[in-house]
């Protein structure tokens, strides 16, 4: 039953979340892109790194890979639940990150949009 509402959940931030096939990236909630900054500090940035611009061991969010049109806003949620396989870097797969909930997921999903807003992508391959 759980894991049905986290599938459910994922559809609504994949489907709601964002426009699929636009990569534009509005404004996001201060306050939630704050909070966001926090958990991203606490549970990503070992591996996609402090500034978001990867590490040895994952990649950067600032990649054109991470544009909402390729990578929606419940990609995040459902890579932090279930883990991801390597599909595009050769750093491994993710493994699924313990102790996060949809909605904290939710605020570094804001704290990473606000980031790509301000800063751009990179290009691919970097």
């Amino acid at each position: 039953m759980r894991r049905t509402a986290s599938v459910l959940l994922a559809v609504a931030l994949v489907l709601g979340g964002c426009v699929v096939g636009s990569d534009e990236i509005e404004l996001q909630d201060p306050a939630l892109v704050e909070e966001g900054a926090g958990l991203y500090a606490a549970n990503c940035a070992a591996c996609h790194g402090d500034d978001l611009r990867g590490t040895d061991k994952g990649p950067s969010h600032l990649s054109v890979l991470y544009k909402p049109s390729h990578h929606a806003d419940g990609a995040f949620l459902l890579a932090v639940q279930n883990g991801s396989r390597s599909h595009h870097w050769s750093f491994g797969d993710m493994p699924p990150i313990d102790g996060l909930t949809p909605e904290n997921v939710e605020a570094i999903v804001a704290f990473v949009r606000e980031k790509q807003r301000t800063e751009g992508f990179e290009s691919y391959p970097p």
